[in-house]
């Protein structure tokens, strides 16, 4: 017994083992002669796959260091891309002033091009007329009851910024002044304006009517998209016919930068728009826009002043400081590319194929970007990012393995795919064998032979011990009975 005994432990401690190592077919797979995968072709190593930064530090444009703007905040944007060329405390909250009046024209435009209203539809002027219009602030003498067109009043908002005129505005679209001011607060989330709140419709001054130049720069990029802004912010002059309770007016632009009429020495050729606003506790503000040789930007300034010359005159900087620094942007940025096809990133091993045990890789598509004339995207960092750590053939030539990245200290500029530059073949028979080495490496496949074997093993132990014993027991038995037998017979 105690033979078999050991001769069972030893086929248990066998099968455990066996079960722990690699199946046979793996190790075929990976040892075999005839399966083994070929040495690579002529393929130059490289790093291995895995994120990898190309050792440089940021390097900063000193066209940027340089520039300060005479004003509380400024911000320039790129207004084709929504590229920030340059802002200085751009997020802090400020009063808007009459660059409200941006929003409230834009309400009614966005309802015109719904078909809901139309420029030439005759508005009677309701009782909320006044609202809020202080004394002394820009108006154009609009009473109730007066009947203009729409497009009268969008110019006196606009061009002449009569407070009033935004009111009437607010009355046409929303039916009454409150129901206006939520629309213009519900707009201003809508395009990203986090740090804004509107409590009227033009900008009287109110300690809860407030909003950023950022933010002043999206609703004002959002208003230039409208052909019908566009045209008024660039207008010179209008003239509002006579009505049924007022003369003929004639309205000019407030805007220096695009009429000489009120204030001349701020003209600017380039110039496009766009509102201008001014309160004792604003300061002198300008939002303004300019195209030139297709680039078209946008310049926020709020909260400058108008210090007196050693000539006497005036410096009303919310002018030269918008028209210096749209010049600044012009002159000083322009699109580089940063990233295209021609990036090669290294190669990535291959498994399942005879051809070649590693592939190339390259980026493809093209990545540009608004840069300082002075910073070489050459300088820039790149990382390159894999999905996995090698391929399992057939592999297709253009399919994404993963991207890469192109980043100057924390300023990431973006990312194009990384993708095979050839075709790879899978072996067959490689790929069966992974099969089923995979199949047998599974946790439930080696519960389920283990469960198997040690079935077989008890199965085995209780032949070798049961059935051994019955076959000793019967012949005891037999040969008992036999000796009884025989002795009866001779006591006879």
């Amino acid at each position: 017994m105690k033979k078999y005994r050991r001769s069972l432990l030893s086929l248990l401690l066998a099968l455990s083992l066996s079960l722990s190592l690699t199946t046979p077919w793996a190790l075929a797979s990976s040892a075999s002669p005839e399966t083994e995968t070929p040495a690579a072709t002529e393929t130059p190593e490289t790093t291995p796959p895995g994120p990898v930064v190309e050792e440089k530090k940021p390097v900063e444009s000193q066209l940027l260091n340089d520039m300060h703007i005479e004003a509380a905040a400024a911000i320039l944007v790129n207004a084709d891309t929504g590229t920030v060329l340059y802002e200085q405390n751009a997020h802090e909250q400020r009063y808007p002033a009459s660059i409200t009046k941006v929003m409230t024209a834009l309400l009614a435009i966005e309802a015109i091009d719904r078909g809901e209203l139309s420029m030439d539809q005759v508005i009677t002027v309701g009782d909320e007329v006044n609202r809020e219009v202080g004394d002394g602030s820009s108006t154009q003498d609009i009473k109730p009851g007066e009947q203009l067109t729409l497009r009268d009043v969008l110019y006196c908002a606009l061009i002449a910024s009569a407070n009033e005129a935004c009111n009437v505005l607010a009355q046409v679209v929303s039916g009454g002044v409150d129901d206006f001011v939520d629309l213009m607060n519900q707009r201003a989330q809508e395009l990203g304006m986090e740090d804004t709140h509107f409590a009227n419709t033009h900008g009287y001054h109110n300690p809860d009517h407030y909003t950023t130049a950022y933010d002043i720069s999206l609703m004002c990029m959002e208003a230039m998209k409208h052909e019908t802004f566009r045209t008024i912010v660039t207008s010179k002059s209008y003239t509002v016919p006579a009505t049924n309770m007022h003369e003929a007016r004639e309205l000019h632009e407030t805007n220096a930068l695009v009429s000489t009429w009120r204030i001349t020495g701020y003209y600017y050729q380039y110039a496009t728009g766009i509102k201008t606003g001014s309160t004792p506790e604003a300061g002198y503000c300008l939002a303004s826009s300019a195209t030139k040789d297709g680039v078209n930007l946008v310049a926020v300034v709020l909260g400058a002043e108008n210090p007196i010359r050693e000539d006497g005159t005036t410096n009303r900087l919310q002018f030269s400081e918008s028209s210096r620094l749209l010049d600044w942007g012009f002159n000083s940025f322009s699109t580089k590319k940063l990233l295209d096809s021609t990036y090669f990133a290294g190669t990535i091993p291959v498994n399942l194929s005879r051809e070649t045990d590693r592939i190339g890789v390259q980026a493809t598509g093209e990545l540009e970007a608004i840069l300082p004339n002075d910073l070489d995207p050459a300088d820039f960092q790149l990382t390159p990012v894999y999905d996995s750590e090698s391929l399992d053939a057939p592999v297709t030539k253009g399919q994404v393995v993963g991207h890469v990245t192109i980043s100057n200290g924390d300023t990431v500029y973006g990312q194009l795919d990384l993708v095979a530059v050839d075709d790879v073949s899978r072996s067959e028979l490689l790929y069966r064998l992974d099969q089923i080495e995979t199949f047998f490496s599974q946790l439930w496949v080696r519960v389920v032979l283990i469960v198997v074997a040690v079935l077989i093993v008890v199965l085995l132990l209780r032949w070798l011990l049961f059935g051994r014993r019955r076959r000793y027991g019967g012949s005891h038995r037999r040969a008992y009975h036999g000796s009884r037998y025989s002795g009866r017979r001779r006591r006879r």
